[in-house]
């Protein structure tokens, strides 16, 4: 979303924001890309885009060369709407089990059936706010720019869903766009792929990534945006949740050497899981005489895993991604740690010290 400056809430977001109105060719866009990078806020300024009101014959304040004025501009009446969560033309779908983190909550007529139901909340794209949204897409445009539909993460419609979308997509009315967002892609139905023009999104520059992170608090932006796997968002949310810092995440390599479990207590499973496979990844390219990607280097070469000593690290990488299929299972968090972080400190521990312990 654009804010009343002009300007993206994340700034390595313009370029692609701008790209993507100018090439515009479809009546339906699928914004894709690593999660924690900004789908969804690419998807919400492209919306913007589409309803913004500026005339695109007044020149911007200030502007040289007769320069039209760039859409959304932020400050005129449907880009405060959009602000606002309040314009009449657009419809965001997401999951109810999303809606806080991503700061949009549904109209009162839409919340109350959540709010009778004590049932946990869906991280599915149910069918019937889909029909909802055909609905909504097939009436006049209140305004009179479009009727915009926006769906996150698009991969949470479940087959029912996203056929109730295909037809229209595939005929839609006039004033309708649709604007999809997925970290998944392949995960939706190849005939929901065919139907939208593809907006790719990759990671931002690690320096403008870190120093977006230094302004939103986070302490050693650097090396928590590289344990995110170049994904911000991702990395600002481990520090706001206070999980993981940068000084933890550089003792995880020792700490599962170890054994230690103590400071993984309280971890989320998909967390813990995602680490570990990360320091797989890590050691074994440092196994291989490469640079290790997630973890700082000293961290890691410090095991001195040998070339030949790495197939106990396969299985346990193995495990972890059978593990990782499964990681919503109602699981006993703290005996599984014990289990993963143990076949991690087996899997780490060198060949001489492996030969000696079984002498």
């Amino acid at each position: 979303m654009v804010g009343a400056d002009g300007k993206p809430a994340l700034p390595w977001l313009a370029e692609p924001l701008q790209r993507a109105l100018r090439e515009q060719r479809s009546h339906a866009l699928l914004v894709h890309g690593p999660s924690g990078v900004g789908q969804f806020e690419l998807a919400l300024g492209l919306a913007q885009g589409w309803l913004c009101e500026v005339d695109d014959s007044r020149r911007r304040e200030g502007g040289e060369g007769g320069e039209p004025a760039r859409r959304p501009c932020g400050h005129c009446a449907a880009c405060h709407l959009v602000r606002a969560r309040s314009h009449p033309d657009l419809l965001v779908l997401v999951p109810e089990a999303l809606r806080a983190a991503l700061g949009w909550e549904p109209d009162g007529d839409a919340d109350d059936a959540d709010k009778a139901s004590k049932a946990k909340p869906s991280k599915e794209i149910k069918v019937d706010a889909v029909r909802a949204a055909v609905a909504f897409a097939q009436t006049t445009s209140a305004r009179g720019r479009a009727k915009v539909v926006v769906l996150h993460p698009a991969e949470r419609m479940n087959g029912i869903s996203a056929n109730t979308l295909l037809k229209t997509l595939e005929e839609p009315p006039g004033a309708a766009r649709f604007v999809l967002s997925s970290g998944a892609p392949d995960a939706l139905l190849p005939t929901i792929r065919s139907r939208c023009q593809a907006v790719t999104l990759p990671l931002p520059e690690t320096g403008v990534a870190a120093e977006w992170l230094r302004a939103q608090g986070v302490a050693d932006p650097a090396l928590l945006l590289a344990a995110a796997g170049g994904q911000p968002q991702d990395a600002l949310a481990w520090s706001r949740d206070g999980v993981v810092d940068a000084a933890l995440w550089a003792q995880l390599p020792a700490l599962v050497a170890r054994g230690a479990t103590g400071a993984l207590t309280g971890w989320p499973l998909p967390l813990l899981i995602d680490s570990l496979l990360k320091l797989c990844h890590d050691v074994l390219c440092a196994a291989a005489g490469a640079a290790p990607r997630y973890f700082p280097a000293h961290s890691i070469t410090g095991l001195q895993l040998e070339p030949g000593a790495t197939a106990p690290l396969h299985a346990w990488q193995r495990e972890l991604q059978r593990t990782a299929r499964h990681a919503e299972h109602p699981w006993n968090a703290g005996l599984l740690t014990e289990s993963l972080v143990e076949q991690g400190r087996a899997a780490l521990t060198p060949t001489r010290a492996r030969a000696a312990a079984k002498a």
